[in-house]
């Protein structure tokens, strides 16, 4: 029986919106991933099947199939195809879920995940251009007209930040509970570059090889002094305890364990379950805690089964929901710190936050590891890796 493995996993650091990505160019970016993939697993590039990369701005630098761009811009042979994927902030850990899904079917034998976003080129919302009208049309407007949260005359009548204010007042959150977590996120962040941590998983970009966006002199006091961003009267979320507008780009490559041996490839984790769900689109954020349940329930496995937990801190209320309701261990949860630390570079999340998950469960000797994320219009990516050294 055919399974999916992942014998690479790698990222360029993450840089802090107008820092030291600025410059880069989305293609070169992500090709930067790929070409350091490719020499880290000493793969053959003609042997790779595809190449899949999340991204969700598809326009401008990052529009035309930015996968197949990216595949050229690496030198990888002309006969690697490339494909880009649009699961909005979970893109790229989809990417991931269709190339398993891939070569578990037999249709592939190598194909690279991954994902690519530089916020600073091309801002979040660009695709929405002027005079090309809105993506919803008057069948959602009416379906949810009248619901807390939804502004049926808006353009874009959703909106993630009312969502994290919503879910903050459902499970009763206050301003200083999501200070301290957002303060724990960076202090959780710095300790792990301080230790190398992060070395192992990223490539660097010229001289840059470090996440920027961790935040050492953030205090308790610094943070209150911010302003709400969302609700400017009654608002508990602010841009400090909101994910951070990143650029960045990230890598895996998948095959099976059958022809990872014929290629002599070292396996480090098995792609043990993945799934996806829908949630309620005006809240929007809360995907992760049935994606996590759903995914829990198919792995055969119980919360205190997985060593450790990578969920994506789109803002605070989030990962903050996810534990009140999954009941998981809050030291396994980001152990490393999460998007409020490092940032969001959208497209490349989903790959960055199962390349850092995949690094800290070899380094740590975790049996499973699990990964999630909410995304826009309501949906969950959850995915669980099994570490190979351990089976």
């Amino acid at each position: 029986m055919r399974d999916a493995v992942i014998v690479g996993a790698v990222r360029t650091p993450v840089g802090r919106r107008k820092g030291a990505l600025k410059d880069q160019h989305p293609v070169d970016l992500a090709a930067v991933a790929l070409t350091a993939l490719v020499d880290r697993t000493g793969i053959d590039p003609a042997l790779i099947d595809d190449v899949q990369l999340g991204c969700v701005s598809q326009v401008g630098e990052q529009s035309w199939n930015v996968a197949r761009n990216a595949v050229l811009a690496a030198g990888l042979p002309e006969h690697v195809p490339g494909a880009t994927i649009d699961r909005q902030c979970g893109s790229s850990q989809q990417a991931l879920h269709a190339a398993a899904a891939a070569v578990i079917a037999g249709h592939s034998d190598v194909v690279v995940a991954g994902g690519v976003e530089v916020m600073t080129r091309v801002p979040m919302g660009s695709s929405v251009g002027e005079g090309l009208g809105a993506p919803y049309g008057t069948k959602v407007r009416e379906r949810y007209a009248g619901k807390l949260g939804f502004d049926a005359e808006a353009p874009i009548p959703f909106s993630q930040g009312v969502g994290a204010e919503l879910m903050a007042r459902q499970w009763g959150f206050d301003r200083r509970s999501l200070d301290e977590f957002a303060l724990a996120s960076h202090a959780k962040a710095a300790a792990a570059q301080d230790a190398g941590r992060f070395t192992a998983e990223i490539t660097p970009v010229g001289e840059f090889s470090a996440d920027e966006g961790i935040r050492r002199d953030s205090t308790l006091e610094k943070l209150g002094e911010l302003k709400p961003a969302f609700d400017p009267a009654e608002g508990v979320v602010t841009a400090g305890s909101a994910s951070q507008i990143s650029d960045g780009a990230a890598a895996l490559l998948v095959t099976t364990s059958d022809v990872a041996k014929r290629l002599g490839l070292t396996p480090l984790v098995r792609v043990h379950t993945a799934v996806v769900v829908g949630s309620d689109p005006v809240t929007m954020l809360t995907g992760p805690i049935p994606a996590t349940a759903k995914v829990l329930d198919r792995a055969g496995l119980k919360v205190s089964d997985i060593g450790a937990f990578e969920v994506n801190e789109a803002f605070a209320p989030v990962p903050l929901a996810w534990l009140a309701e999954t009941g998981a261990d809050p030291d396994r949860m980001n152990p490393s710190g999460g998007a409020i630390a490092l940032g969001h570079p959208l497209g490349a999340s989903g790959a960055r936050l199962a390349t850092t998950l995949i690094h800290h469960m070899r380094a740590e000797g975790l049996a499973y590891g699990l990964q999630t994320m909410c995304e826009g219009g309501g949906m969950a990516n959850a995915t669980v890796f099994e570490n190979m050294t351990t089976v």
